[in-house]
């Protein structure tokens, strides 16, 4: 199991290192470009207004989605495979022992892997939902999961359009501290001039490597997360009707790269071989 998404962090890096060299070869004093003042103008304005937006738990979630990106998702190609080769598996248990497997696997979710959406599923098979009726439970599940999940993103959004906003306030506050400074010594214009742009820059900075990159990211797994559900989703209601093996991978191999589609009959043909 890998425990760092190493392509975000190959994005994050190359972001900000190439960032940093064009400072570093471009002038001798890069310090110039580091301001703790300017960081918490842009931050913690940022993290302040989105706080007004919006309630202080959608706030923190998506705080901790933020750097959740960082981690490889849960929902991947492979899992996806997985799920469907589980999905035929429990066909053919069903059909050589009966409905009554799925509940012992439903009885110890640890030892089969079981998330949550599985086990509702298997929970409506259990209790007999069929057919349509059960498509439109795991439907409104599926959709309600994708839409709690969606605040996260929306939040991701408006701080990526407070960064800059509150940058542009930093470029007035050093105007003003500038325009102080020009009945005084003049030599102390560059502070406030500095504080001005980098303020500015870091909103921008701030906007488009982190914050609206993480946004789509975030998006991007809960549509991932979503159209693993809808495909789980269609393995439940032909289990409940009791679909033949060969229909039910058809279904689930209309999901999946024609690459790495099931086989069962050259799967059985290759068993019977040995």
């Amino acid at each position: 199991m890998r425990f760092i998404s190493w392509d975000t962090l190959l994005g994050i890096f190359a972001g900000f290192g190439l960032f940093a060299w064009s400072i570093y070869s471009s002038t001798d004093n890069s310090l110039i470009f580091l301001s703790v003042a300017s960081v918490s103008m842009v931050v913690g304005g940022t993290f302040s207004a989105t706080l007004i937006s919006y309630q202080s738990t959608y706030v923190f979630r998506t705080i901790k989605a933020l750097f959740g990106i960082l981690i490889p998702h849960r929902v991947s190609a492979g899992t996806i495979f997985a799920d469907v080769g589980q999905i035929l598996q429990w066909s053919q248990d069903v059909r050589d022992h009966g409905p009554a497997i799925l509940d012992d696997k439903l009885e110890n979710p640890e030892e089969h892997n079981l998330d949550d959406f599985t086990k509702y599923g298997l929970g409506l098979l259990s209790s007999g939902y069929k057919g349509d009726e059960l498509r439109d439970l795991l439907f409104e599940f599926t959709e309600t999961i994708y839409e709690r999940a969606q605040v996260q993103v929306g939040v991701l959004k408006t701080m990526a359009s407070y960064a800059p906003a509150f940058g542009m306030i930093g470029t007035l506050v050093g105007l003003v501290i500038m325009l102080d400074n020009l009945k005084a010594d003049a030599g102390q214009l560059g502070q406030g001039l500095a504080l001005a742009l980098i303020t500015t820059l870091y909103g921008v900075i701030t906007a488009n490597l982190i914050f609206k990159p993480a946004a789509l990211k975030v998006d991007q797994q809960n549509n991932v997360i979503r159209f693993r559900n809808t495909l789980i989703t269609e393995g439940f209601v032909m289990l409940s009707q009791k679909a033949d093996p060969l229909k039910l991978q058809d279904r689930l191999n209309s999901f999946l790269d024609p690459k790495i589609h099931f086989d069962l009959l050259k799967e059985s043909n290759g068993k019977g071989s040995k």
